[in-house]
């Protein structure tokens, strides 16, 4: 049986869908926090706790002698997290895909790597993995990755379509901790901007990400551009 949303969550995720819907506009007042309160049948406390997550979201913002009002509803992505794409966007009402561009393969680390390498690491070889994920259609993310070859030798076998940070935990037992990131805009190449359906001059913002797990020295690296026109990044999305 799936777990029961705490109400503050209800409260938000409500209000966030009818933003995204366009039920609720840009520039609306929300109902009061009186009005919330009777509605969901819930404290003062919890209605601001869940006004708090879209303020943090960028959908609303809190306005002395207004109240609430809807400031933006441009859709946000919790991409900046620590977590894989598959699993911040499951919660979610938008469609994803991820479409492999070329077979999942074993090769020498790039030269030069964005990250400094260990000696184990330089040692052996690693997994490439070119991905485009896409949301309700649009490309949003052109992703490389790199997986050590460390135990995981059958990798390209099992991950097909599945969610690598889950094909990790469950069949190598090796869990995603946190990661370390570095984020700047940058001008695309022609291959980065086709593949992003993006024109000459659209920025694109680069992450290098270096993931940190639970397996000792077993670091995962990727480096990720992003299409952020009709999508704001968060590192959280709930």
């Amino acid at each position: 049986m799936a777990k029961a949303l705490p109400r503050y969550k209800r409260l938000h995720e409500d209000i966030k869908k009818e933003i995204l819907q366009g039920d609720i506009s840009k520039g609306s007042l929300l109902p009061s926090e009186n009005e919330l309160c009777a509605k969901y049948n819930i404290t003062r406390a919890t209605v601001r706790q869940g006004l708090q997550e879209l303020v943090k979201e960028g959908f609303i913002e809190k306005r002395m002698g207004l109240g609430s009002i809807v400031v933006s509803d441009r859709k946000t992505l919790g991409l900046l997290s620590f977590k894989g794409f598959s699993e911040v966007l499951k919660s979610s009402a938008l469609s994803s895909k991820t479409l492999n561009l070329e077979p999942v393969e074993c090769t020498a680390w790039p030269t030069p790597f964005f990250y400094e390498l260990s000696k184990k690491e330089e040692a052996q070889n690693c997994f490439s993995l070119k991905r485009l994920r896409t949301i309700e259609g649009d490309p949003v993310m052109l992703e490389f990755t790199y997986v050590p070859q460390w135990g995981t030798d059958d990798l390209p076998e099992k991950l097909e379509d599945s969610s690598l940070f889950k094909l990790l935990q469950v069949h190598y037992e090796i869990e995603v901790l946190q990661v370390v990131q570095d984020v700047r805009a940058i001008i695309g190449s022609k291959e980065i901007l086709n593949l992003l359906q993006l024109k000459t001059g659209d920025p694109v913002l680069e992450i290098h990400r270096k993931y940190l797990t639970d397996r000792a020295g077993f670091h995962i690296y990727s480096t990720l551009y992003c299409n952020t026109s009709k999508y704001t990044f968060s590192n959280s999305f709930n």
